[in-house]
């Protein structure tokens, strides 16, 4: 693989070349820090904009032409991301090798279309497309409050610290989406064009120059933008003692999640150290959760853990019958402190590796995973791949006892069902 980037003034090209693929990628981010208010509006603009445009007047005519385009795959989705909102156009289609000369330029023209030509009238978007969107939104924010896991999750980020990025829900709120009108989609649709860092990656087999030559004549922005903050979240405080919150809702089981903040810590144990910790805890099949919690205590229907270096997080989420809330619990605060302690083999860290190594090595499986693991590189200063593998074979036990240390217990949020026949 060969790796080009090209700094346009206002965006950059980042060119992926290889020949393992007969498919080509592309990925346009928009990133800005994130504000909560923008969430829906956000995700909103992201869908109308593969709704219709002025050249596809409706959704049927987008699908038609992506099948001219030897079915052309396009889909937006708005992320968070540490202190940031990513909004990703992504799209990928067969190399014009497979299908017919001239196809590179004409999907790339397709995108562009979407991009820079939305359906608008009288400075607003169509509002046919309009209300199709605000409906399906709508339905989305509600099915999602509705689900008892990502509700638990999200109330002990809530909980947790409010103000926290990670406590924001991904698919907005039903208060924001009420004051998107078409006219205020369109000035928040011209500010992303015109504000937002803008990226641009491309990985298949591809000429470079092509890339940036296509680009050049097509993607016409050129106001230029100062490089923000890092990705990366801090704490400011840690909580001396935990706090545990309670609440009940109409569902058979119960949900646990327990939020850890994680301190300050160098490079190498944040991130290497960090994710032995996670999968020796609760991140593998074969974890001390798994195996102490659900297998031998049969405490619960499900458990496991999850650590988010980039926002510094540490969750750990179970089902469980309401009655088995303290055991759980305490059994839970024993496995973290049993690793503390030193209280695991080298056979579970090796196991780890294993898992790590093997997570790692998928990294290269597809163009869309490329530019993703590239994505990384260029947003998080993250190591190659190469590097992650030779430097996970060098933790040891003390750092991962020492990044245990530094996990500080936060919030304990039950979501207790009070389900009756």
């Amino acid at each position: 693989m060969n790796y080009t980037n090209f700094d346009m003034g206002s965006y950059h090209i980042h060119v992926i070349k290889t020949d393992h693929f007969k498919s080509v990628n592309v990925r346009i981010n928009f990133k800005r820090p994130i504000k909560k208010e923008e969430i829906t509006i956000r995700n909103f603009l992201n869908d109308i904009l593969l709704e219709s445009s002025k050249k596809y007047q409706s959704r049927r005519e987008i699908v038609i032409e992506t099948e001219n385009l030897y079915n052309l795959s396009c889909r937006n989705s708005t992320v968070l991301s540490g202190n940031y909102i990513i909004s990703m156009l992504n799209a990928e289609f067969l190399n014009e090798k497979y299908t017919e000369p001239g196809m590179l330029k004409k999907s790339i023209d397709f995108l562009m279309e979407l991009l820079f030509h939305p359906n608008v009238k009288n400075q607003q978007f169509d509002q046919k497309s309009f209300d199709l969107i605000y409906k399906a939104l709508e339905e989305e924010i509600i099915s999602a409050k509705d689900n008892p896991n990502h509700y638990a999750a999200l109330r002990m980020m809530e909980e947790m610290d409010k103000n926290l990025p990670l406590s924001f829900a991904s698919e907005g709120y039903i208060e924001d989406l009420k004051k998107i009108t078409p006219a205020s989609l369109y000035e928040y649709y011209k500010s992303m064009i015109h504000s937002d860092i803008i990226d641009i990656f491309v990985c298949g087999n591809v000429d470079p120059n092509e890339i940036k030559q296509l680009f050049s004549d097509s993607f016409k922005i050129n106001t230029l933008k100062r490089k923000k903050g890092s990705h990366y979240l801090t704490h400011k405080k840690i909580r001396m003692r935990s706090k545990s919150v309670k609440e009940q809702k109409d569902t058979k089981q119960s949900k646990l999640v327990i939020g850890c903040k994680v301190g300050e810590l160098n490079l190498q144990d944040r991130i290497y150290a960090g994710y032995i910790y996670n999968l020796i805890l609760g991140a593998s099949p074969d974890s001390k959760l798994f195996r102490e919690v659900r297998e031998k205590n049969s405490l619960c229907y499900s458990v496991s853990s999850r650590y988010q270096n980039l926002n510094s997080v540490l969750t750990i989420q179970a089902g469980i019958d309401k009655e088995n809330y303290k055991k759980t619990v305490s059994l839970i605060k024993k496995q973290m402190k049993d690793i503390a302690q030193g209280k695991f083999s080298e056979e579970d860290m090796e196991k780890a590796r294993v898992i790590y190594v093997s997570g790692c090595q998928g990294l290269f499986d597809s163009p869309a995973s490329i530019n993703s693991t590239y994505i990384s590189y260029v947003y998080l200063d993250a190591d190659p791949v190469e590097e992650r593998i030779e430097n996970i074979s060098k933790v040891t036990k003390d750092d991962v006892i020492r990044f245990a240390k530094h996990v500080h217990l936060d919030t304990i949020f039950l979501l207790e069902g009070d389900y009756h026949e």
